[in-house]
């Protein structure tokens, strides 16, 4: 498709086609009703027996599959229209948007199907030399000649994905596949219909890079933006380098539905259960915040053990960005609850810390910890392999790069926070080559390691390492026994003890806790549990000067 073709499209015919398949579909239903009233419910009570009354069923039967097949074939066709017209609506604005730039910077835009720019600029008031040759005008022509290209390209996909569609609908129209009968929901004249999600293939491909996600969605007009959101939230809400204000007004509309979809059901297994009752915290949570902070639901989802991304303060305008992730045990509906507290508290601190900096803090639960308690023990480490908290890495660092893309103004401090196992979660992340998690500070509490014995191995260098141990934290000394055989008196359970001065990290000042249970252990991030949560505002703050240290092991 060249760029006068896209330019030229009138976006509203295929919905106008799609609503006359569906008026269509309408009648054939109606047909098909007056038919089985008169036909084929007259005959089936007539009391006629014998070898042709069933041989008249038999034929009876067919052709109500083939009445069937047809209304669901109109209903197929209208729903794939209907998937093509948003994708191609949103390439259309996609490249009115940019024309529209290109216009206002004075370029000109050549007709082809390349949709190549000339420079310099035939367009508006004559260019100086210097202009000609200015960085940001040539940044600006590759910027917009990359959204043109972009827009047509996902224009031609569209374009041949529904050409496919339709192809095939006519194949099944001319062989007669298209009467054939398929899977009907418990109401025969009710059909489910599912359509290719052409939508879907219109928007950035899944491997885009957040940064190339938020310059698509900046190169949006506002209606176009909010239409997307309202629409197809399940396209918006999670998808890292959009906006927070975005993602939590898509969220919010998601919560809605997975609280109805999974409250229908008239039997939910135990996990389905568990997944309910999360979301119905954090929708508890939404309606009881108000005020300062605000909070967003940066992100939801039913993958898994259930997904959930809460923000106490705009990430897009802070100074200082905190993100908490939490360990062994940690349950969805706690993200609406003691992990939901946890962060509020971390911004709390933060602000004493420093009330001139915007804060916000954030929890992230974007990968399934370890189930049970949230105890490690050498018997519930068994299950507590490092692979969850590699997937979960993964995750983490492309949250953590969503972050950075949607931030506005001068980039955030940002900090990376894990606890128990959640600590392993994001020390695995800042060790990604080539990625880390983009934090400029990491934080680990309470951390039974981190795979590996260095703490400049974490994406930032040593003095960026920060880790509070406490002295009565059994999680902390919780031993690897092949290494500790070796006479390796560090050694833990994924590496090297992060609180000894071997690793290399800060220690910083906490309370030691009561001994001889797992109290300690959870203190870290409670507002009376010492020196602790102090010492990660400051932290956090962007105030490394006033933590309070603590001699390593």
């Amino acid at each position: 498709m060249d760029l006068a073709t896209l330019r030229d499209t009138d976006p509203r015919t295929l919905p106008d086609c799609a609503e006359a398949y569906e008026q269509l579909a309408a009648d054939f239903r109606r047909h098909a009703e007056d038919w089985q009233c008169a036909v084929l419910d007259r005959t089936t009570r007539s009391g006629w027996l014998g070898t042709a009354a069933d041989s008249c069923r038999a034929s009876l039967r067919q052709t109500e599959e083939r009445v069937i097949a047809a209304r669901t074939e109109l209903l197929r066709i209208s729903a794939t229209l209907r998937s093509g017209a948003d994708a191609v609506q949103l390439a259309h604005t996609e490249l009115v948007a940019a024309l529209a730039e290109a216009h206002d910077a004075g370029l000109s835009v050549s007709s082809g199907g390349e949709g190549g720019m000339n420079c310099p600029p035939a367009l508006g008031p004559a260019r100086t030399d210097a202009e000609r040759h200015d960085p940001d005008v040539h940044a600006r022509h590759a910027d917009v000649t990359q959204r043109l290209r972009a827009a047509l390209a996902a224009a031609d996909a569209t374009d041949l994905a529904l050409a496919e569609q339709l192809a095939g609908f006519t194949r099944a129209a001319t062989d007669g596949s298209g009467l054939t009968t398929r899977a009907f929901a418990p109401d025969p004249l009710a059909p489910v219909i599912t359509a290719p999600d052409l939508l879907a293939g219109a928007l950035p491909p899944p491997d885009a890079g957040p940064a190339a996600v938020a310059a698509w969605w900046r190169g949006l007009p506002p209606e176009e933006q909010q239409r997307l959101i309202t629409t197809r939230p399940d396209l918006i809400g999670n998808r890292d380098g959009l906006p927070a204000a975005a993602r939590d007004q898509a969220n919010r509309l998601l919560l809605r539905r997975y609280l109805a979809d999974y409250a229908a059901h008239s039997w939910l297994s135990d996990a389905d259960q568990a997944k309910l009752a999360g979301f119905r915290a954090i929708q508890d949570r939404l309606d009881r915040s108000g005020g300062t902070p605000p909070v967003f639901l940066y992100g939801i989802g039913d993958q898994g053990q259930g997904r959930a991304i809460l923000s106490f303060g705009d990430p897009d305008t802070a100074t200082n960005v905190s993100t908490y992730v939490p360990g062994l045990g940690s349950e969805l509906r706690q993200v609406g609850g003691k992990d939901g507290d946890r962060a509020l508290s971390v911004w709390q601190a933060a602000l004493r810390a420093d009330p001139g900096r915007r804060t916000a803090s954030m929890v992230w639960l974007g990968y399934d910890p370890p189930p049970g308690t949230d105890r490690l023990t050498l018997e519930t480490l068994d299950v507590a392999k490092e692979d969850r908290a590699r997937a979960g890495a993964e995750s983490y660092d492309r949250f953590m790069a969503g972050l950075r893309a949607s931030h506005q103004g001068p980039p955030a401090h940002l900090v990376a926070l894990g606890h128990s196992y959640g600590s392993l979660a994001v020390a695995l992340a800042g060790q990604r080559p080539g990625v880390g998690t983009g934090a400029d500070d990491i934080v680990l509490i309470g951390s039974p390691g981190t795979g590996t014995d260095s703490a400049a191995r974490l994406g930032v260098t040593a003095d960026h390492v920060w880790v509070g141990a406490a002295d009565n934290d059994p999680v902390t000394y919780l031993p690897d026994p092949l290494r500790e055989a070796r006479g390796d008196r560090n050694a833990r359970w994924f590496g090297k003890d992060p609180a000894s001065a071997d690793f290399g990290a800060h220690r910083f000042e906490v309370a030691d806790g009561p001994s001889g249970s797992f109290a300690a252990h959870s203190n870290y991030l409670d507002p009376i549990g010492g020196n602790s949560l102090p010492n990660i505002g400051q932290i956090v703050a962007g105030h490394p000067e006033n933590v309070r240290s603590q001699p390593s092991r």
